[in-house]
């Protein structure tokens, strides 16, 4: 992959993470625990309830999706194979990679892996 390519994904990277650091703090806000003594009424308190447990979900995923980025991320820099699938060797396209920049395989091999 030429410097050019890997400086571009390295600047969506570190976009990307910034992104979804900022979107954690949010989804950390959000999922707090409902307070019992927080004045609103049971419908409220259980539709809170359940929304805590939609935005823990979405934290979760956040969170996995950030720690898969800080791998890509030092990837660039430390494996030369940067780019390439991890099953066929073959180069990952560009566009797939400035999508999903933590793309480990191309999507013919990506589609054997998932069944």
């Amino acid at each position: 992959m030429e410097a050019v390519e890997l400086e571009k994904l390295r600047a969506l990277i570190e976009q990307e993470m910034e992104n979804i650091h900022q979107h954690i703090l949010e989804l950390e806000e959000k999922s707090q625990p409902v307070s019992p003594d927080n004045a609103i009424g049971r419908i409220s308190r259980m539709e809170a309830i359940g929304e805590r447990g939609v935005y823990q979900t979405a934290l979760a995923a956040a969170r996995k999706r950030y720690h898969e980025l800080q791998q890509a991320f030092s990837r660039i820099d430390d494996d030369p194979n940067f780019g390439y699938c991890e099953s066929c060797d073959e180069p990952i396209p560009m566009a797939r990679l400035m999508l999903m920049p933590e793309s480990r395989y191309c999507v013919k091999c990506l589609e054997k892996r998932s069944g």
